[in-house]
């Protein structure tokens, strides 16, 4: 009843165990933030390697707490393939394809949403996440 509306977040990798691993990850280090809504989107249906709109959208729906969702893909065709489902309104209102490394970017947006940040602030944390610098 009182619960806080989160904001949601996919990560979509041409590999399932990527995506779950960067899903675990990212919850790991976001420390309280068991409670965001996280869903990886994986490889293809059969458990190959690749994109599927099937995972993503099921992803998308599956995290949405009417606060938005933020998509971070890693590769090309992911990005395509998340491009073809806003396009056809095929993912739940007010989701962003968030410009940001796939890693970082996780990490940054679910610490961010485990706060109750917006979506906006969402986005802008994951992609500030590409000024982190190693050396």
């Amino acid at each position: 009843m009182g619960e806080a509306k989160l904001v949601g977040i996919v990560l979509v990798s041409h590999s399932a165990e990527v995506a779950a691993s960067v899903v675990a990850l990212a919850k790991g280090l976001a420390g309280g933030a068991a409670a965001v809504p996280v869903a990886p989107a994986g490889g293809t249906e059969g458990g190959g390697l690749g994109t599927s709109a099937e995972l993503i959208s099921a992803a998308a729906a599956s995290v949405d707490r009417g606060a938005g969702v933020a998509v971070l893909t890693d590769l090309g065709s992911a990005v395509l393939t998340v491009k073809a489902l806003l396009a056809e309104d095929e993912l739940p209102e007010d989701t962003r394809l968030v410009d940001a490394p796939f890693l970082e970017g996780a990490v940054a947006a679910v610490v961010t949403a485990s706060t109750g940040a917006d979506l906006a602030a969402v986005e802008a944390a994951a992609t500030e996440a590409y000024d982190y610098r190693k050396v």
